[in-house]
């Protein structure tokens, strides 16, 4: 089982990875086999932290059989949130 920081730093870069991967679109989604295979996660943690995410409304998750995700996607407040992160290490070029 994953520490408190581990899974805090596993639910940052799922919501960073989503974020750069759909450029911000809510339409798009990551499967989650993508998921774990880039961020290195073990599958159980990142059902974990797919569930976490999903209770704060960040993300939606089409599950599979054993509670693996099959497709994650930014919620528009996940999406408001990694757009005021993004602002907030000025990044944004549109002033």
């Amino acid at each position: 089982m994953a520490t408190l920081r581990e899974r805090k730093n596993y639910r940052d870069a799922i919501m960073k990875a989503l974020y750069q991967a759909t450029e911000g679109n809510r339409l798009l989604g990551i499967t989650g086999t993508k998921l774990r295979d880039d961020l290195r996660v073990p599958e159980q943690d990142l059902a974990a932290a797919c569930a976490y995410l999903v209770g704060e409304g960040l993300i939606a998750v089409d599950w599979e059989r054993g509670n693996t995700p099959a497709m994650v996607t930014l919620t528009h407040q996940g999406l408001r949130l990694m757009e005021r992160e993004e602002q907030e290490r000025g990044l944004d070029d549109s002033g």
